[in-house]
């Protein structure tokens, strides 16, 4: 129980406490943007409920607060990434492994992502420039939701 009470609370209960702390200045300003970083999983990966259901409810929470908030200005999106190469992810899936190997051999655009790929999707979200874009999710995930997730 402690383990499902610490994913909630890292994953839902700090991005719904960050979002309530900023929303005053946000509202008071007429401009805001929340970006959360959600995750491939929330469409399912085996061996992972917890993480998965986490995800997908901050996808829920994405979309009911861009309803809520759009008419103060603030835009609520998601980043959902799909195979990331860092440091945790070459943890459990070592370079050259049959793992690595069947994951890259999922990805259409033969590649895994990098962080760097990730920070520019939150920056597209995050631009002023992107106040008609909300409640969206987008999979940074080089081409792996195709055919699994919803259109």
């Amino acid at each position: 129980m402690a383990d499902l009470d610490y994913v909630v609370g890292l994953h839902l209960q700090a991005a719904m406490l960050l979002t309530q702390a900023c929303l005053p200045a946000m509202r008071a300003a007429g401009f805001g943007r929340v970006v959360n970083m959600a995750s491939r999983a929330a469409l399912g990966k085996p061996e992972r409920v917890v993480y998965s259901a986490t995800k997908a409810g901050l996808i829920g929470m994405t979309r009911t607060l861009a309803m809520e908030l759009g008419g103060d200005g603030i835009t609520v999106n998601a980043v959902a990434p799909g195979p990331i190469a860092t440091e945790l992810f070459r943890k459990s899936n070592p370079e050259g492994s049959e793992q690595t190997r069947r994951i890259l051999a999922s990805i259409a655009v033969k590649r895994m992502g990098t962080p760097e790929d990730v920070a520019r999707a939150a920056l597209f979200f995050l631009s002023p420039d992107n106040g008609f874009v909300t409640g969206q999710v987008l999979y940074v995930c080089g081409g792996t939701t195709l055919g699994v997730a919803p259109v």
